[in-house]
C-alpha cells in the first residue's frame, strides 16, 4: 500500500477511527498525488476516491496498483453505495478545519454516520516533517527562484513599471516550473510600505527601493523568496536597521534546533527589537511545503517545537521604531530566510554592485538539527532584508 496511506491507517487505529473522510485537496494530493476534484474515503477495508467523469482518466493515470485505491465515477455511485461505505464504522473522522457546517451535516446524512469525529489536523501535522523527495522538490523550487532573482538584477532598469517586472518573473517561471506559489509582489518607492503590495503602473526611479516577493512550485512544492534592491545609494539611516534585523536573523538561525520552542524564539527577537527602540509586528516565520504558509507557525502565539526535516522560514521583519516616529519619519524592515532544511547550514552574506542596482545583501542558510555544517554557497536559498524609508 501507499506508505502515506498506511501511516494514516495506523494513525486512525490509534485514534479509534474506523473510517475517515479526506476532503482538503492539498491533503489528498499529499496522500495520493491526485490533483483533481474529488473526495478520499478510508473505510474499514478499502481506500476509495470519488470524482466525476472529467477526471477519471487523469486519476487512473496518476495511481498505480501499489496505491490500492478504488476509483469511482460520482455519477455511478448510488444512494445505497454512499450509505454502505461506512457500514459498521462506529467512529468516522473528518477535517473539521476544512469542512463547513453545511458539509458536515451533509456527511452525516449522505453516509449515515453515527459519530463524526474531529481529527485535529492529523494530516497537516504529518506534513510538517518532510521526506527526502519533498525536500528535493523544495530545493529545486528555491534554486529556480534564486536563479530568477539573478536574472532580474540584469533585467531591471529605471523606467520599468512594477507590473512589467512582475510579468517578467511570471514568464521566467512559465517553462521551468508548475507555476506560481503565490501572486508575485513587486513594490517600489512608497508602495514598499505595503507588505502584500499588488504591482502597479508606478515606474522605477533612481534612489528607489524595490521589494520583490516571489515563488514557484515544483511537483506541488513551494519556494518563497523576498529580495530588496536599492537603486542608487543606500541611505545611511537605513543601515542600522538592516544590521539589527540581520543580527537577529543570524542568531535565530543558530537557535533553530530540534526541540526549540517557536514561542521562545519569537520572544527573544521581540525583546531585542524593543531594547533598540523597535516593535516587532509580525510572526517570526512559518512552514513551507505544499502550501506557502503551513504549520509549524513560529510566533509568540504558537506552542510548537521545531523538529528535524521541518522546512520553515525565519523572518524577523515588520519592525517600527518609536524614535524615528518623533521625527515624522518611519522605517519598515523585513528580513526573510525562505528555506531551512534541518540538516546543514549554508550561509552567505555579500554585497553586489550591478549597474543601477547598487546594493543588496543576502544571507542564505539551510539548517539541520544536531548536524550543522558551515559552507559558503552561491545565492542558493533565500533570505532577504527589506529596509524601507518613507
Amino acid at each position: 500500500m501507499n506508505p502515506k496511506l498506511q501511516w494514516l491507517r495506523n494513525k486512525m487505529s490509534s485514534l479509534d477511527l474506523q473510517g475517515l473522510i479526506v476532503s482538503n485537496p492539498i491533503n489528498i494530493r499529499y496522500l495520493t498525488n491526485i490533483e483533481a476534484e474529488g473526495i478520499l474515503l478510508l473505510t474499514r477495508k478499502e481506500n476509495i476516491y470519488i470524482t466525476d467523469s472529467r477526471y477519471i482518466e487523469h486519476v487512473h493515470t496518476t495511481l498505480t496498483l501499489f496505491d490500492e485505491i478504488i476509483v469511482y465515477d460520482a455519477k455511478d455511485v448510488s444512494r445505497d453505495d454512499y450509505e454502505n461505505f461506512f457500514m459498521f464504522c462506529e467512529n468516522v473522522g473528518f477535517e473539521e478545519n476544512y469542512v463547513t457546517y453545511a458539509k458536515y451535516k451533509e456527511y452525516i446524512r449522505k453516509y449515515k454516520i453515527n459519530n463524526l469525529v474531529e481529527t485535529e489536523y492529523i494530516i497537516e501535522k504529518q506534513r510538517m516533517i518532510k521526506d527526502e523527495e519533498e525536500i528535493k522538490n523544495i530545493q529545486k523550487a528555491c534554486e529556480i527562484t534564486d536563479n530568477c532573482f539573478s536574472y532580474l538584477l540584469e533585467y531591471i532598469k529605471p523606467g520599468m513599471t512594477e507590473k512589467q517586472i512582475a510579468r517578467e518573473i511570471e514568464e521566467y517561471y512559465r517553462d521551468r516550473t508548475d507555476g506560481l506559489s503565490f501572486e508575485t509582489i513587486v513594490a517600489s518607492g512608497e508602495n514598499t510600505s505595503k507588505p502584500h503590495a499588488v504591482p502597479t503602473d508606478r515606474k522605477i526611479q533612481e534612489k528607489d527601493i524595490i521589494t520583490i516577493d516571489m515563488g514557484c512550485k515544483v511537483n506541488g512544492y513551494c519556494s518563497d523568496m523576498t529580495r530588496t534592491i536599492f537603486v542608487g545609494e543606500v541611505p545611511e539611516e537605513i543601515k542600522p536597521i538592516y544590521n539589527l534585523v540581520l543580527k537577529n536573523q543570524t542568531q535565530t538561525t543558530n537557535d533553530f534546533k530540534d526541540g526549540a520552542s517557536t514561542r521562545l524564539l519569537t520572544k527573544m527577537v521581540e525583546n531585542d527589537f524593543k531594547l533598540n527602540g523597535y516593535d516587532l509586528i509580525h510572526s517570526l516565520g512559518h512552514g513551507v511545503g505544499m502550501e506557502i504558509h503551513e504549520a509549524p507557525y513560529i510566533s509568540y502565539k504558537s506552542d510548537a517545537q521545531l523538529k528535524e526535516n521541518m522546512v520553515v522560514t525565519n523572518e524577523p521583519r515588520n519592525i517600527y521604531t518609536r524614535k524615528i516616529w518623533s521625527k515624522n519619519r518611519r522605517y519598515y524592515s523585513n528580513n526573510k530566510i525562505w528555506l531551512y532544511k534541518f540538516d546543514q547550514i549554508w550561509e552567505k552574506l555579500y554585497c553586489n554592485i550591478a549597474k543601477n542596482l547598487i546594493f543588496q545583501a543576502i544571507c542564505s542558510k539551510i539548517i539541520k538539527v544536531d548536524k550543522i555544517y558551515e559552507n559558503w554557497k552561491e545565492n542558493y536559498y533565500g533570505i532577504s532584508l527589506l529596509s524601507r524609508r518613507f
